[in-house]
């Protein structure tokens, strides 16, 4: 499957912008478009949308063009490890599908499922009360 992708001037008028502030962004790594052979700038969706917030934090909130590409670069940053922690969560919760069940009795009969490191909890008795 291949992303759409478009040439400045179609990406400039999907964020609402001049040509010439898409190049400037560009030169100060506020957004990285792909290049063609020839040099050529090539935005993705996944740009347009960074330009509009951009735009947005730029014209709504007053933030200077510094501010905006440290602000982008801690989302990237946070995108990133959230992408990394749901990762490992999806690893622990295989992994613990494939432990064994473990079980453990009292001395009254009272029986417990654990897991290594892990809280006991209570599963069930052997023994229905009063029949020791």
């Amino acid at each position: 499957m291949s992303e759409t992708l478009y040439v400045i001037s179609v990406a400039a008028e999907l964020a609402g912008m001049h040509p010439q502030t898409l190049r400037q962004y560009d030169r100060l790594g506020l957004v990285k478009p792909r290049r063609t052979m020839g040099r050529g700038r090539r935005y993705t969706e996944t740009d347009v949308r960074t330009l509009r917030r951009v735009q947005q934090l730029s014209q709504e909130e007053g933030i200077n063009l510094a501010g905006i590409r440290r602000i982008l670069d801690l989302e990237r940053r946070l995108e990133r490890a959230e992408r990394q922690l749901r990762q490992v969560a999806m690893e622990q919760a295989r992994a613990a599908q494939r432990q064994p069940r473990v079980f453990a009795a009292d001395a009254s009969g009272q029986v417990y499922e654990t897991a290594f490191g892990r809280e006991i909890k209570q599963v069930w008795r052997l023994l229905p009360p009063g029949r020791d």
